[in-house]
């Protein structure tokens, strides 16, 4: 029985978290929105004492009495409020502020102090010469922290339980809290009432997000299936475009055939060969047959290309509104991001001696959660620049003729219907651009010459860069010059992109671009060096056809004007360092390019061809490759081969790096037919499998793939390979023991093994050593040339 109820109390304790942190957010933004306009706060302050009481309430049903002490703390001074007891002023704001802050902790169960916020509290009450409840007035008499005795008599948890599970038992949440010995006041507001209402409205069912998470990726592994269909129409289609080449040529000899065979047939006839006549008759008869069977296999298959385009449109359909579905269910009202900045600015404004008021706009638009998620650190280390950088002064914005208070402002807007807009703004000095200058060039990040050469719009941009800040002060707030270099990376690893404007005593606006989900996305699919590759379509700027007469070389770096603007001009494989293949007509005057942006970055990349659009499912590479420069990750394609998807931020970052198209070695393609060193490549991950595969046969190796080390020992027996590439965490045998097992071996002995393992500990390398293998590669730093390299090196 114990156990149950150890259990019970527990779940208890998580559904009264849940509810605490909801009467504890009202309190908190009632308290901002009473601060603003004390006059007319009335209803609010109504509105927040019901929510104290009923978190009391609660509180003592879980025997939490410290937080019920603090709470009815809070309580007695809403009440003096609502009897105009006492007035509203900004340190009964603070303390107030101060006791939420403390029930937050002590709901993460911390050690800290409450006796001092209830002496505040009850001193409060006590200067509005009302009869203090004997419960408030004791606990400021002893210095230890006291608890009223109203709330620690009858706490025998046992005997308490029973009513609150038959309440839970009763199949529906009630809000109302337990009432104590005695009833709150009750006014003709009518908000709770109204709020239960709503909850009433609509049903809701707490499910666990973990449980959601997997769900939608098996929902949206169904692009696949919806990718697949659309390729087999494709296949069906270039059947049909088959037999039309084959209808058109038949039409132009069809006519011969028949004055050929007429021909023969009267020679025939003369000579008197019955034979001939009849072989003639069966070929003239087999080519007629030819052409009619030919015909009605067109029919058939065109029909099947109708009902497989309609069952093609179906499936999209379908998969589409299955994963919309989906992805509403784990979409968030932006909203739940923004309720904590209200209090943050009120806090940060404080300290730093400045008066700042927040408008935030659009906040019931939906984005993903875990985009939400993500965003979070970074429109904090904004909102904190606005405040610190940004708002001046209160005397100072007087002397500008700006009023007193600063404002910022947060504005979501959906532009289109995959991409939203944030534009965090404030009404500040603006950013000195010539301080940024001066800081970008003391960081040694640009010379003199560019220092005074540099566009305004790019020189701005410089605040996006690691270490550039222009505050001469290093606070708790900012001044360190990483703030905004970790939004710009948080921001481009979402998909988006992040820019800034700003003019002198009118203030900065940051504009975010970022998607609404991240389930899918448009993908651009190109082919460079023979390999094919996705690109998200919001980092393309545009497609463009170059005159190699136009290229021109500047600092042994080829570049390209667009638009009057010049940028670097590189081969999309020379920047993933790939081996170069030539073929037929690559020396022809136009090269096809991609502009993509990172930033406010542009660089061109030449690619072999570029071949259609398409929604793209983004796999990752697994927790063994997780960063692996210059790929973003994996997808799908409609015929079942993986294609990387790259990185552009990484990308623009190597290719600004890499010397035009003059690197890397050129590969004939006759010697990468023809490669025949053979790899057995050892991963029970099927994307790090089909990535390592694609790697090493795009430098003419032939491989071989097992899923494990006991596969790939069986078949070491029975074939002759090179070089094995393995893994080391997995089933059945793993690389250590397969390493081991191939340097007991007396024919296998002397067979290169290369362990390619996210296991980067000292203790593990040195066992990968100890078993035999000839180079240790860990993922975490994984760099596909240094695996070609050690390969080369090895056989």
């Amino acid at each position: 029985m114990a156990n149950k109820d150890d259990e019970f109390l527990q779940k208890l304790l998580a559904a009264f978290r849940i509810e605490a942190e909801e009467h504890l957010r009202a309190i908190a933004n009632g308290l901002l929105e009473a601060e603003k306009d004390p006059t007319g706060s009335e209803k609010i302050i109504e509105s927040m004492y019901r929510e104290a009481h009923s978190l009391k309430g609660a509180a003592r049903s879980v025997n939490l009495t410290r937080i019920e002490a603090v709470c009815q703390g809070v309580e007695s001074v809403f009440a003096a409020l609502k009897a105009s007891r006492i007035p509203t002023s900004t340190e009964l704001f603070d303390s107030l502020h101060r006791a939420t802050n403390i029930m937050t902790e002590l709901l993460e169960e911390s050690d800290v102090e409450i006796q001092p916020v209830i002496d505040e509290l009850s001193a409060l009450e006590r200067h509005s010469g009302s009869n203090v409840t004997q419960r408030t007035a004791k606990s400021p008499q002893k210095k230890e922290e006291t608890v009223p005795e109203q709330i620690v008599e009858d706490q025998n948890v046992e005997t308490s339980l029973e009513p609150v599970r038959e309440d839970l038992q009763n199949a529906h949440e009630s809000s109302d809290p337990p009432m104590q010995d005695e009833q709150p006041e009750i006014s003709d507001f009518t908000g709770p009432g109204k709020k239960r209402e709503r909850h009433l409205s609509t049903e809701t069912v707490r499910i666990a997000v973990s449980k959601l998470d997997p769900l939608l990726r098996q929902v949206g592994e169904m692009v696949s299936v919806k990718l697949t269909a659309s390729q087999r129409v494709s296949d069906l289609l270039s059947v049909v475009a088959a037999i039309d080449q084959w209808k058109q040529k038949w039409s132009n000899v069809s006519s011969q055939e028949k004055a050929i065979g007429s021909i023969l047939t009267q020679k025939r006839k003369g000579n008197g060969s019955a034979r001939r006549e009849a072989d003639i008759a069966k070929i003239t008869d087999f080519l007629e047959w030819n052409q009619s069977c030919m015909k009605s296999l067109e029919s058939k298959i065109r029909e099947l290309v109708k009902s497989a385009e309609g069952d093609a449109r179906l499936h999209g359909s379908m998969v589409d509104d299955l994963l919309d579905d989906m992805m509403n269910v784990l979409m968030l009202p932006c909203s739940s991001l923004l309720e904590i900045f209200p209090k943050l600015v009120r806090d940060l404004s404080r300290d730093a001696g400045k008066e700042v008021r927040l408008e935030i706009l659009g906040a019931d638009l939906e984005i993903d959660r875990r985009i939400l998620e993500e965003m979070k650190d970074p429109l904090i280390h904004l909102v904190r620049n606005c405040i610190d950088h940004g708002i001046e002064l209160p005397n100072e914005r007087v002397q500008n003729g700006k009023p007193r208070y600063g404002t910022i402002t947060i504005a979501i807007s959906q532009i289109s219907g995959n991409q939203i807009e944030l534009l965090i703004s404030d009404d500040g000095a603006g950013i000195d651009e010539s301080k940024v200058r001066e800081a970008a060039r003391r960081r040694g990040m640009i010379s003199e010459q560019e220092k005074q050469r540099l566009e305004s719009q790019d020189a701005v941009a410089l605040v996006f860069r690691s270490e550039v800040s222009t505050s001469p002060v290093v606070s708790n707030i900012s001044g360190r010059g990483l703030g905004l270099a970790i939004v710009r990376e948080k921001v481009e690893n979402l998909g988006g992109n992040v820019s800034v404007a700003t003019a002198r005593q009118r203030g900065v606006s940051f504009r975010i671009l970022l998607p609404v989900t991240l389930a899918t996305f448009r993908g651009i699919l190109v082919r460079a060096n023979d390999q094919l590759f996705v690109i998200p379509t919001a980092n393309v700027e545009r497609v463009i056809r170059v005159n190699r007469e136009t290229v021109r070389t500047v600092g042994n770096r080829d570049t390209i004007e667009v638009n009057g603007k010049t940028m670097p001009f590189v081969g999309l494989g020379d920047a993933l360092e790939l081996p170069r293949t030539v073929k037929k007509g690559d020396d022809g005057e136009l090269a096809l390019a991609l502009v993509l942006r990172s930033g406010e970055t542009l660089v061109g990349f030449r690619v072999d061809a570029i071949l259609h659009e398409q929604e793209v499912l983004v796999k990752g590479l697994g927790k063994q490759l997780s960063r692996v420069k210059n790929v973003a990750g994996a997808t799908v394609l409609g015929d079942g081969s993986l294609a990387p998807i790259l990185n552009v931020q990484d990308l623009v970052k190597s290719a600004t790096r890499h010397a035009a198209s003059r690197l890397g070695p050129t590969v004939k393609m006759e010697e990468l037919e023809s490669g025949n060193r053979s790899i057995l490549v050892v991963e029970d991950s099927i994307t790090s499998r089909m990535l390592l595969k694609n790697i090493l046969e795009s430098s003419g190796y032939q491989v071989t793939t097992t899923i494990d080390g006991m596969e790939a020992w069986n078949l070491l027996k029975q074939e002759t390979f090179d070089l094995v590439v393995s893994d080391v965490e997995m089933p059945r045998m793993d690389g250590f023991e397969l390493t081991t097992t191939i340097r007991q071996d007396e024919k296998l002995s002397s067979l290169p093994v290369v362990l390619v393992t996210s296991l980067g500990s000292r203790e593990d390398r040195e066992r990968g050593i100890d078993v035999g293998a000839s180079a240790y590669i860990v993922k975490g730093s994984f760099d596909q040339n240094n695996l070609l390299e050690t390969v080369e090196r090895l056989i």
